[in-house]
């Protein structure tokens, strides 16, 4: 009974799709498997995969947030520009961009949770007008990284070489952030209080309210801890790349939102989980990073990118209408008392 209900998973499709698709590119290579390649691919799947972290809740607690690019891109950009050298220590910089990113989640949660605006029109928005406040009024421009992000930047946990190419390959700390941010998610979503509220409130509003969730506040910590994480990832990308490149996370969103898709994560709300986003991003950057093995233009890669949205939304909206027809029969079938 338990494996019948683990093939019933989204997840499961997921990890088997990954797992051929690997096998499939080793096949054509021979240079898949290797060791440089595979810590090239844990550093490329770690920044999305954070960010994949605070998108999925809010998904699904039944919004969509289009804004974390931006409240990271303004949140590093301020802290590393305005704040550059006054500290020899790197925490203080990412507790202020988590401030700043918090403020600016706060911002799009009030809006959302007080007006009942949709989601994604006011994070385009606001993500509109925080790009606005980086370019316009602190006049973005790339710049060299403070010392402090540049020393954390540069630790790294392991060095793979590839036997055959010489290529060298350095698996950076962010990686060890990304993983206890995905266990954190994980216990808070599955083992909490708080966790049943972001369903519930996803699944169904009016419902949630009657069953005593607080709807205003549970949006509200969502956002703000949204735009909060994105404040945080907006360093470590910052010290990631050691330069503080203002324009490097614009776009990624749609990336962010089809990896949540493709991983199992309804664009209506109330279903989805963390091991599956994580799998739906492993599948996207897989793939993206392989195409340079395969011999295909990387410019493929926003193909397939469009692809899943629209498979994504349409199976999502699919499901939905099942659940509601399901819900209907059930109902229907019920003996009048």
């Amino acid at each position: 009974m338990n494996l019948k209900k683990i093939t019933k998973k989204t997840e499961f499709y997921i990890a088997v799709i990954i797992l051929v698709f690997c096998i499939l590119v080793q096949l054509r290579s021979g240079q898949f498997f290797t060791n440089n390649n595979i810590v090239d691919l844990l550093r490329s799947m770690t920044i999305p995969m954070m960010f994949c972290v605070g998108e999925m809740m809010v998904l699904i607690s039944g919004g969509v947030d289009c804004s974390f690019p931006a409240i990271a891109s303004l949140s590093m950009y301020f802290v590393c520009t305005r704040m550059d050298g006054m500290f020899g220590n790197p925490l203080p910089y990412f507790l202020v961009a988590i401030l700043l990113g918090l403020m600016m989640g706060a911002l799009n949660g009030f809006i959302v949770a007080k007006f009942k605006f949709p989601a994604m029109i006011v994070t385009l928005g606001t993500s509109s007008l925080f790009l606005g406040i980086m370019q316009g009024i602190l006049g973005s421009s790339e710049y060299p990284l403070t010392s402090a992000l540049n020393a954390l930047g540069t630790t790294k946990i392991l060095t793979a070489t590839n036997a055959q190419s010489g290529l060298t390959s350095e698996l950076p700390i962010h990686f060890v952030f990304m993983v206890i941010l995905i266990v954190a998610t994980w216990f808070l979503m599955n083992k909490t209080m708080l966790g049943r509220a972001i369903y519930a409130v996803g699944g169904d509003e009016v419902a949630a309210a009657r069953a005593g969730f607080n709807v205003f506040g549970t949006r509200m910590f969502i956002f703000c801890l949204s735009g909060a994480l994105a404040g945080f990832i907006g360093v470590c990308r910052a010290s990631m790349l050691l330069t503080v490149s203002p324009n490097n996370m614009i776009g990624m969103e749609m990336d962010v939102i089809a990896a949540c898709v493709l991983g199992g994560v309804s664009l209506v709300g109330g279903r989805g989980g963390i091991i599956g986003a994580v799998l739906g991003t492993a599948l996207m950057t897989i793939v993206s990073n392989s195409l340079i093995l395969l011999g295909v233009s990387t410019q493929w890669s926003r193909v397939f990118t469009g692809v899943i949205i629209i498979v994504g939304t349409a199976v999502s909206a699919i499901q939905e209408q099942r659940r509601k027809k399901k819900l209907f029969v059930t109902v229907s079938a019920k003996p009048e008392v």
